[in-house]
């Protein structure tokens, strides 16, 4: 199957750090095009972020013209013929042509080619199958531009064999439909995913969070992760209830602030209810430390949100710091339920936008000065009168502050008869 069509146009492709790498490529019998990702995404009117390469030309080659050329290179996957090349600090991942020789996952064995269908045919969805020459033509040997054209995200070949050459493609169905999709994902290949879902327990946590954080930031992630569920697939992952009401509700809530999607916080939303689930998914996905440190906040104790006025607001915003209260503010907004819609959700959540929580103006010196010695009873002293202070609503004057002072080492010296 071949087809053409035209990115003459495509500033990306103009661009001369493009343009270079191809010209640098397409010399003395070899040839290079631009590969997957960005001819899809530029077909769909979406931006193009990194540009792949595939060459004719054996690894050993594009190292030695890059050298000629004055152009850094770095032999970031060489076993696999993929070699990176930097230009004017933009990488361009260059991949030798292959075919599979022996395929089981990431093991893959591959032998190096020249036929450009070959190499098509070895990738995994057909629209991710597209080259584009230097000169604009769109190739296609795999149907995917006829996708592209129905937002079809289908299997190249026969989607069992493909799922069982490496079970991530589940997974990726999943995430490239919700990216790219419309409708109900292909029917083939949903019913591949299905018969091949044991394979899921064979994945690495890194390769399953990598997945699963970019289908969370998807235009179709709410449709997407339902229908794993449907498929038995997200149990698998989570091991745990999931709350599509309180996702779909957490999209709904970035969409009335104006913000951009947050993959931790729309897990938090499907998959946190306690700080538990928290632990266990951290663990599963080999989420980093501060991924995992910020899904725990979200899950402690969240529903204390739930009612509050201002003044409250404002005590756990100064307790919690703006990113963790936003969080978790919009975590209890998501499982507001038939509440959802009333204005104060939107107004506490925005509150780190309008008020900033002072620094508590009380210092070790001012309890030192009243007979408190240092130590632990003086870090007792000083979170006493922390919390005096906010209870008062955090006072800045001298009387007040002189007056929480005197109470508190007052206080503390009746309790510990000092």
């Amino acid at each position: 199957m071949s087809a053409a069509r035209s990115l003459r146009e495509a500033p990306w492709l103009r661009s001369s750090a493009t343009a270079r790498v191809l010209s640098l490529l397409n010399a003395d019998g070899e040839e290079a095009r631009v590969a997957g990702g960005a001819v899809r995404n530029a077909l769909l009117g979406l931006p193009v972020g990194d540009i792949d390469i595939a060459t004719t030309a054996l690894p050993d080659e594009v190292i030695r013209r890059a050298k000629a050329a004055h152009i850094k290179s770095v032999p970031t996957g060489i076993e696999h013929g993929t070699v990176t090349l930097v230009i004017d600090g933009q990488p361009f991942e260059v991949t030798t042509l292959r075919e599979d020789i022996e395929t089981f996952g990431r093991k893959a064995k591959v032998a190096f080619g020249r036929d450009w269908t070959r190499d098509a045919m070895r990738r995994d969805f057909t629209m991710n199958g597209l080259f584009a020459t230097a000169d604009g033509v769109v190739h296609d040997e795999v149907g995917g531009l006829a996708d592209i054209d129905a937002r079809r995200v289908r299997f190249i070949g026969d989607p069992a064999q493909r799922i069982a050459e490496d079970y991530l493609r589940i997974l990726r169905f999943f995430r490239i439909h919700a990216a790219y999709g419309e409708g109900a994902p292909d029917a083939a290949g949903y019913e591949a995913c299905i018969a091949g879902r044991d394979g899921l327990t064979g994945l690495s946590a890194e390769r399953i969070r990598m997945e699963m954080l970019k289908l969370m930031i998807a235009k179709g992630a709410a449709e997407a992760l339902i229908a794993m569920d449907d498929a038995g697939l997200l149990l698998r992952l989570t091991a745990g209830v999931v709350y599509h009401g309180a996702f779909a509700n957490m999209l709904a809530a970035e969409h009335a602030l104006g913000i951009d999607p947050d993959a931790i916080r729309r897990l938090g939303a499907l998959a946190v209810a306690v700080t538990e689930d928290a632990k266990r998914l951290s663990l599963r996905w080999r989420l980093s430390n501060v991924e995992a440190k910020r899904l725990d906040s979200m899950g402690h104790r969240w529903w204390r949100m739930f009612g509050m006025d201002e003044v409250i607001a404002q005590r756990r915003l100064y307790r919690l710091g703006a990113p963790r209260y936003r969080d978790r503010m919009m975590l209890a907004w998501a499982r507001s339920g038939r509440d959802f819609d009333a204005p104060q959700w939107r107004d506490l959540t925005m509150l780190p936008e309008r008020w900033t929580a002072p620094a508590f103006p009380l210092k070790a010196v001012d309890f030192i000065a009243r007979g408190i010695a240092e130590g632990p009873a003086l870090g007792h002293v000083l979170a006493l009168a922390e919390d005096a202070w906010l209870a008062l609503q955090f006072p800045l004057d001298d009387a007040a502050l002189k007056a929480i002072a005197d109470d508190t080492v007052a206080r503390f010296t009746r309790d510990h008869r000092l």
